[in-house]
């Protein structure tokens, strides 16, 4: 954790405002969620093993010129992708800028099967992607 905790501020220096625990692909990460000195909402997914950065999200409002420029899935429409493949309900909703420049909808759904899960849909094509178990949650 502390080699990604400084891994993630030297790229974006700020203030962490959440931790999550979670399972990607089979592999343990830790989600970093920070405030940056720039004014900016960064999410970093790290290798809870190697310590490495897999990669940065940054985060904006709903209402960025940016993602509405060039979003064409409606929220609406990929909060019903997301529960109908993971039937439960959405805690927290974000709008993702990223680091590949695409543009996704990332929801935490708390799942009828107990489980806490995240999953991003792409705001364009309404494909669902990056699904993780969230072990914990710290923060925001």
């Amino acid at each position: 954790l502390d080699a990604c905790v400084g891994v993630a501020l030297a790229k974006h220096p700020g203030k962490i405002v959440s931790l999550a625990a979670e399972t990607e692909d089979g592999k343990k990460q830790f989600e970093l969620d920070i405030k940056g000195n720039d004014e900016r909402n960064w999410e970093a997914e790290c290798d809870a093993g190697t310590g490495k950065i897999n990669r940065i999200e940054q985060e904006v409002r709903p209402d960025s010129s940016e993602f509405k420029s060039k979003a064409k899935i409606r929220l609406d429409r990929a909060m019903k992708l997301a529960l109908d493949k993971y039937p439960g309900h959405i805690v927290n909703i974000e709008y993702d800028l990223e680091d590949d420049g695409e543009i996704s909808y990332e929801f935490i759904i708390a799942a009828n099967n107990g489980e806490t899960i995240e999953i991003e849909v792409d705001a364009v094509t309404g494909k669902l992607a990056g699904f993780e178990t969230v072990h914990y949650r710290i923060g925001n």
